[in-house]
Order: structure tokens, then sequence, then C-alpha cells
């Protein structure tokens, strides 16, 4: 228990002096409004592949849900936003998108994650689809297919780079924890699992539930800094996206998911004055990156802060 909060304690300092480096590029004048929206946006990318990581990646469960967890994250947010535009109202649209978000997974995860492979990835997607079909329908709360506008923006850079410590701090505490190593177990031989008395569904559950928390997190903060969302923005491609991100930096390895959100980020970013021919250059450099690393960037590798600090008091 010590040797976990020693290592978070100096992950947290590194964290702090990556925002004072921020806010010093800032200062100056090199982290400008493009570099910012860069940032911000890689950010919320990073917050959803850890979440969808450790659904795939460390318990075994390949969904393609994402999308409509986010949705309800945005949406939530939004509407409580517009009530309520203040910072407190923020918080509190971004709590109840993320509780809202973790008892829809709850109550579909149960009968969904009894299946196994591709069934489960059909189901749910199809929950996925009724969550954006069911906010198409509501038009006098959700704005139908039109979507909502003028949400107040209120999130700034820090308040997602804090967020992803946030989120990425959690899942990574959780994967190191009893639950998770007993999830990381199942992943690996559910039958064995099973024949030592694990319930093996509610273990499962709760890391389906972790990660449409995260991606309600990640829809909220998205929805208040573009300001517009409509159900168009939360389809099947947008849990592809966040999909792939999963497999360039490496199923099963969190480090890998940063590492290939920021990657992607920027070639993104490299790549917008090139029109059409932008997304036929990002599909060309996932296609060369999965024939000479298929296993993505980092396979299952991780950095280890804790490991590090072990090497150099040896040394």
């Amino acid at each position: 228990m010590k040797k976990n909060l020693r290592v978070n304690l100096y992950w947290c300092g590194l964290f702090l002096c990556g925002y004072l480096l921020l806010y010093m590029l800032q200062a100056v004048g090199l982290f400008n409004l493009f570099f910012e929206n860069t940032f911000v946006f890689i950010g919320i990318n990073i917050i959803l592949a850890v979440g969808l990581n450790l659904i795939i990646g460390f318990s075994g469960q390949f969904s393609l849900g994402h999308a409509g967890f986010m949705a309800i994250g945005a949406y939530g947010t939004a509407l409580f936003l517009q009530q309520h535009q203040n910072m407190t109202g923020l918080i509190s649209g971004l709590i109840i998108g993320m509780t809202l978000s973790g008892a829809v997974a709850f109550l579909v995860g149960g009968p969904t994650l009894r299946l196994k492979g591709d069934y489960l990835a059909i189901a749910t997607l199809g929950v996925s689809e009724i969550i954006r079909i069911i906010i198409i329908n509501l038009p006098t709360v959700t704005n139908g297919a039109a979507g909502i506008f003028q949400i107040p923006n209120l999130v700034t850079w820090p308040m997602v780079y804090g967020a992803v410590i946030a989120s990425t701090l959690i899942i990574v505490n959780f994967i190191h924890s009893g639950t998770g190593l007993t999830v990381q177990a199942i992943a690996q031989d559910e039958i064995a699992a099973e024949s030592v008395g694990i319930n093996t569904t509610r273990y499962k559950l709760t890391a389906f539930v972790i990660g449409a928390i995260t991606a309600a997190l990640a829809g909220g903060l998205y929805a208040s800094y573009l300001q517009t969302i409509t159900p168009k923005d939360f389809t099947f491609n947008k849990s592809i996206d966040i999909l792939i991100i999963v497999v360039f930096g490496g199923i099963g390895s969190i480090t890998g998911s940063i590492v290939a959100a920021i990657v992607l980020g920027i070639l993104n970013m490299f790549l917008q004055d090139f029109g059409q021919l932008r997304m036929i250059i990002y599909a060309l450099a996932l296609i060369i990156m999965m024939l000479f690393k298929p296993n993505g960037l980092l396979g299952k590798k991780e950095f280890s802060l804790g490991q590090l600090l072990k090497k150099k008091v040896r040394s």
C-alpha cells in the first residue's frame, strides 16, 4: 500500500512538472490556440482509449459501444450546463453524465457480458445504436437530430489535463488492485476462474462500468469544449476511431494507448491541409503499422515508474 502511494506521489510530481512546462509555453506564446485545440482533443482521446483498453485489453471483452456511453456523458453534461452556466453546473453535469452512463452500463452489462467474441461486439454495438436512436427520438429533450448548440464553453486545457491524469491513475490503480488482477485472470481463462468460485460476470461488469464512466467523462468535456453536439458525432465510426487508438498502441498497454493517442493526434494535425487525401494517408499509416508491428506500438509493454525507481535504488 505504501509502495503504491509513493509511486502515485512520484507520478503526481511528474504531472505537475508537465503542467508547469505547458503553462510556461503558453505564457511565452508557443502554446497557441491551435496547439491548445490539438492538445484538448488528444487528451479526450486518451481518456476514451484508456477506458476502452481496460474493457478490451484487461477484461478481455470486445466492446464496440464506447460511443454510446460517450454520448450519454455529452448530452447529460450539455443539458445540465445550459440550465446552470457556471463551473458548478459543469462539474454537476459531468457527474450526472458519468452516473447515467455507469447506470446504463450496469443494466445492459449483466446480460451482454455473458456473450463472448463477435456476439459481444454486436451486442455492445447494438446498445450504442439504441442510445443514439433514443437521443434522436427525444426532440423535446435533446433537440433530436439537430443536436444541441451554444453549450457554454467552460472546459480549459488544464481541466482536460487533470481529467486525463485522474482517469489514468484510477484505471492503472484498479488494474493493479486485487479486483483488477482477478479481472485479468478471468480474461486469461474464464473457465478456470469459474472453477475456483469466482463470479466472472460481476468482475467483468465492474471493468465495463468503469470504462463507461470514463467514456462519459470524455463526452462531457467534448461537449463543453466544442459547444455543439449532434447524434452523428457518436455513430459506429466513433467507436471504431477509439478502437483504432487502442489497437495502434497495443491491446493491454495503458502506456501504448496514451502514446498512440498522441501520435495519431499529431498525425491528424499535420494532415489537415491534405483535405480528402488526409484519410487515405491516415489509413496507409495504420496499415503499414499493422504490417510491421501487428501487436501495436508497445504490445503489452508498460512504462513502470516503480520498476525504474527500484533499479535506481539498486544501482
